[in-house]
């Protein structure tokens, strides 16, 4: 092993000042130094970062890494010590290897076809619709977060999922708990048992009256209602914090690029590849974990078998090696084929959904406030800490002249 290998120590670091949509200085400088580094864990395991497009790709496509959680020994921010960590509850599936994964996921990728999700669009844009007018009626200012972003993702993985519209709201305060990276251990732990416990109730409720959506469709399969309720979990999560989080990003990024934000407006027809840009450069799921099952050569390291890696997304989408000026936002790109979604088996089911709610969601909040800017300084913009799982905005305050 090379004694030149660099080294980064901590992991997850902190974003510069005045550059929220770039990755941590101390992991691009990591990927400057090549595409692999040691990373010390915290409780003294010798894992890697991965941070190279090529390596992480490569990670992903292998099923001699897994993704296994109760493989996942090691904390990059906490030493747990010798506490075992138990494997993923069941249904809970971007937790688990072949072939307990393709048992949970290959009955839902029918209902996230590209044509299916297409079929929604109609009422994605009614959503929008509905909540732009509501802006525009209490405005001209307004929290993007609260009165735009999250309620579109929200509302619709509800209703996919068959949940009633007047628990939207705890759902959102739940998930932002054990998602946004901010509160304690005790109260994440609530959070994330109390969405357990309701989605549990869900299940029972879709047995005896089954309704028009993704949850009582899959009351004809073997699948128990533990298992139901782990699927159902891992819907809701994804389906809603990722896309909520690129919304609110994604329009802050615009606003801080006039020139991109003129181009969007005056060509709709540079809508799908505008979120494509905005997927790659933002990467709000920035980081995932693998670990070996075997020794594996990678990027001239051999990785020992048990050893954990840390892919750092955000960096992979922003390598000069794959991407022509890659920390610039450019709607027009060419080279395209992000990593925001995965790759893999565990690419993203939802990703169809989520380019169908930002195809029409941004293009709509830009046409109705053609003077929408910020409301505060940029750099008074409360972002997410990284520590999140899911990198985002807490607010975003917005005007517009009447």
């Amino acid at each position: 092993m090379s004694e030149s290998l660099h080294t980064i120590e901590t992991m997850p670091a902190a974003r510069q000042p005045g550059c929220p949509f770039d990755p941590p200085k101390e992991l691009v400088e990591a990927r400057e130094h090549g595409p692999i580094s040691r990373f010390p864990f915290p409780d003294g395991h010798q894992g890697w970062l991965i941070t190279g497009y090529d390596l992480v790709r490569s990670v992903l496509a292998d099923a001699r890494f897994s993704s296994r959680r109760e493989l996942m020994r090691h904390h990059p921010l906490v030493d747990y010590g010798d506490i075992e960590v138990p494997p993923a509850p069941p249904g809970e599936f971007l937790l688990m290897d072949e072939p307990q994964h393709s048992r949970y996921r290959k009955p839902l990728v029918g209902k996230f076809t590209v044509r299916r999700m297409r079929q929604l669009t109609e009422r994605v844009e009614q959503i929008t619709a509905e909540h732009l007018d509501a802006m525009e009626k209490a405005g001209p200012s307004a929290d993007l977060v609260t009165a735009f972003a999250k309620p579109i993702p929200s509302i619709v993985i509800c209703e996919l999922l068959g949940v009633p519209y007047e628990d939207r709201g705890s759902f959102q305060e739940h998930i932002d708990k054990f998602l946004g990276g901010e509160v304690g251990d005790e109260e994440l732990i609530a959070a994330y048992t109390a969405t357990q416990q309701y989605l549990a109730e869900l299940v029972v409720a879709k047995r005896a009256n089954p309704t028009d959506d993704v949850l009582s469709d899959l009351l004809d399969s073997d699948l128990t209602d533990e298992e139901l309720k782990g699927i159902a979990l891992i819907l809701l999560s994804a389906g809603f914090d990722t896309t909520a989080n690129m919304l609110a990003l994604g329009t802050f990024a615009l606003l801080q690029n006039p020139a991109q934000l003129a181009a969007l407006r005056a060509d709709p027809a540079l809508t799908d590849k505008a979120v494509e840009e905005l997927l790659r450069y933002l990467t709000v799921a920035k980081t995932s974990m693998r670990t070996a099952l075997e020794d594996i050569e990678l990027g001239g390291q051999t990785i020992k078998a048990g050893t954990t890696v840390i892919l750092s997304y955000a960096t992979a989408n922003r390598d000069p090696e794959r991407f022509t000026d890659p920390h610039v936002l450019d709607l027009h790109r060419q080279d395209g084929g992000h990593l925001a979604f995965g790759h893999g088996i565990h690419q993203c089911l939802g990703q169809q959904l989520a380019r169908v709610e930002m195809r029409v969601a941004f293009p709509a909040l830009l046409n109705r406030f053609p003077t929408l800017r910020l409301a505060v300084p940029a750099e008074e913009v409360a972002l997410r800490p990284e520590t999140a799982d899911i990198y985002g905005i807490k607010s975003l305050p917005v005007t517009w002249d009447a």
